[in-house]
């Protein structure tokens, strides 16, 4: 299912194979959290090389359905995507409506965003949505515990979330796929930013035993040196064969010192939501394709960039597109931030596999500090 085939230090190479097709790691998963890429089709992810796209269980299950989707044949069909899906449990989006849900041990009842209509998530429940989506990878419903919070509370959700580990992988034993794929499953470490109650956790899912490990509830407003600790404190805790997947992260940098720790598997929505809001990412950093300094620039987003956008337009092109509010333009600014997101990743794996990694990460980072790329 998973193979490390190159080392470097702890950065890691690999190959997750599923029935969709195997997946190079290090990997960047784009975020379609209701079976779409915002601002993308599923052609401009095909010409990004994107192997893997993620989707939220929360936002299907409130629509279009799982009974839509199953009389489809399941998301993969339903939205024409030949490639991996990996979908989130919906955990967070659940526990982000804190004043819309009550959780108790056999699961949470929470109110949706879209009408107040009263709905429940259990572990079991959760697998069996996700058997209706036809997800290749599928994740355990977590607690994501907030930060700041204390010890106590963060230990008492670990536990709730190790109880819920069992069922969900009971439930996924205990049933088959819809569509006739594998689906894999992941488990979530939990235990906020304290060391020992991480471990702990990761220690509990080996025990239970899943296709892979992801890092959850990081990314939620901590210093940047408490999630890489955090991150480096789990690593070894955590099967070496299996895949390691640090969700909803992060910035370009971010990647690159958490597969440094040995992590293979990302995503985040900052690709295309900054893309949308007229921010591009660079070798060189980020600029604000909305500046006026950009009225007349001729030059592309990225010189070292080979994608359609910056082989064909211009920045002055572009930055008409967004103060004339043109729809192209979120196209456009989300298929470039995209394509350097995975560029960077392929760059990566090759860096491991040639190892070369720490000369190539601190060239790449010494580049991204230089911040925002020079103006005209």
């Amino acid at each position: 299912m998973f193979e490390v085939i190159a080392r470097n230090g702890a950065a890691r190479a690999g190959i997750l194979h599923t029935d969709h097709g195997d997946v190079p790691t290090p990997v960047f998963m784009p975020v379609g959290t209701q079976g779409s890429v915002k601002a993308l089709a599923q052609r401009d992810l095909r010409e990004a090389d994107a192997h893997i796209i993620l989707g939220n269980t929360y936002h299907l299950y409130l629509r279009p359905g799982a009974d839509v989707l199953e009389r489809f044949g399941g998301l993969h069909a339903f939205m024409s995507w030949d490639r991996a899906i990996l979908t989130d449990s919906g955990g967070y989006q659940v526990f982000s409506l804190s004043e819309l849900r009550r959780i108790e041990d056999k699961g949470v009842t929470f109110k949706s965003h879209l009408d107040g209509s009263t709905h429940e998530f259990t572990p079991e429940q959760v697998v069996a949505i996700q058997r209706s989506i036809g997800s290749d990878i599928i994740m355990v419903l977590d607690e994501c515990t907030p930060y700041p919070c204390d010890r106590e509370y963060a230990g008492t959700s670990l536990e709730l979330t190790t109880r819920w580990a069992e069922r969900s992988r009971e439930e996924l034993l205990r049933t088959k796929p819809l569509y006739g794929h594998r689906q894999l499953q992941f488990g979530i470490v939990q235990g906020s930013v304290f060391e020992d109650l991480r471990q702990k956790s990761a220690r509990a899912l080996r025990s239970i035993g899943f296709d892979g490990y992801a890092i959850g509830g990081l990314a939620v407003g901590e210093p940047l040196e408490e999630m890489y600790r955090i991150v480096s404190s789990v690593e070894p805790a955590l099967p070496a064969d299996k895949p390691r997947y640090l969700m909803g992260v992060g910035t370009p940098e971010n990647l690159v010192e958490a597969v440094a720790r040995g992590i293979d598997m990302f995503d985040c929505v900052l690709p295309t939501r900054n893309g949308r809001n007229g921010q591009v990412f660079t070798s060189m950093g980020t600029l604000n394709l909305r500046n006026a300094s950009y009225k007349e620039d001729k030059r592309p987003i990225d010189e070292r960039c080979l994608c359609h956008v910056c082989t064909t337009y211009t920045r002055a092109y572009l930055r008409h597109l967004f103060t004339s509010k043109e729809v192209l333009a979120l196209n456009l600014a989300s298929l470039h931030n995209v394509t350097f997101y995975l560029t960077l990743m392929r760059e990566m794996r090759a860096s491991i596999l040639e190892s070369r990694f720490p000369a190539w990460k601190e060239e790449t980072l010494g580049r991204l500090a230089t911040g925002q790329t020079l103006t005209p």
